[in-house]
């Protein structure tokens, strides 16, 4: 099998995950009690966000939430911003990022499943987000023009990605001068092999791919981003971690 062939691979099969997940939580939506969080373990999902704010989202978007962290909590929103999430899902992070920005800014969804994104759009009409625009696309080749966005976040998501430099070339591309991300991602220990980062994938599931820290950097780095840091929060394998990564775009000079 070709580097290609591998790589498309790998995408279905992160596309048949998902769309899964999207089909579970819309047949649990339909029973009586409502839908059913999707089961990982406590390193991924809705409890990874308080109370207050999954109380304010429709029930679906929580359940349907798979990411490792809370990126809204970090990626410093501001009234007026428009922000873009990569691989969006159910709509959670999405909607989150709404209600920060306010009926000035915007919030955009990005995801190339189909399930999610129907999920995702049953989700905004639930909230009544006024707001909300959802994309299809990947995360490799987002479907905005150059100098758009203010704020690039993702929950857990570029670590599934087989070309994660393009995406960070991305995120760098749509980005406003003076631009920032705020991601939460799985990052691997740096003395972590590549074989090592495989056999704890296959244990939590779909984090074979995960950068380590210093690779991480690299890579943001080489696309042009200033002010990286990356900083782990939890444990989700051993020598794998979920982790807060925030980066800026230069300013345009004066």
């Amino acid at each position: 099998m070709s580097e290609q062939q591998a790589g498309a691979h790998l995408r279905e099969t992160v596309r048949e995950r998902y769309a899964a997940a999207a089909t579970q939580v819309a047949e649990g939506g339909s029973a009586c009690c409502g839908p059913q969080a999707i089961e990982i373990d406590d390193s991924f999902g809705s409890t990874l966000y308080a109370a207050d704010e999954r109380d304010t989202l429709p029930a679906e978007a929580v359940a349907a939430s798979l990411g490792c962290g809370n990126p809204t909590a970090v990626a410093d929103l501001r009234t007026g911003d428009v922000v873009l999430d990569l691989g969006s899902g159910g709509g959670i992070d999405v909607l989150l990022s709404a209600r920060r920005v306010g009926p000035t800014g915007k919030a955009y969804g990005l995801d190339m499943t189909e399930e999610m994104l129907a999920l995702a759009l049953a989700n905004r009409r639930k909230a009544g987000a006024t707001n909300v625009e959802f994309l299809k696309g990947t995360i490799e080749a987002i479907p905005l023009p150059a100098n758009t966005v203010d704020v690039v976040i993702s929950n857990c998501v570029i670590n599934l990605s087989t070309d994660k430099q393009a995406v960070f070339a991305e995120m760098f591309r749509v980005l406003t001068p003076g631009g920032r991300i705020g991601v939460s991602d799985v990052v691997a220990d740096d003395g972590l092999t590549s074989a090592q980062r495989a056999e704890r994938g296959d244990y939590v599931g779909c984090i074979a791919g995960a950068l380590s820290f210093a690779e991480y950097r690299q890579g943001l780095e080489a696309a042009g981003f200033t002010d990286v840091g990356i900083t782990p929060t939890h444990a989700v394998a051993d020598g794998m971690h979920a982790a807060i990564v925030r980066a800026a775009k230069p300013a345009a000079r004066a």
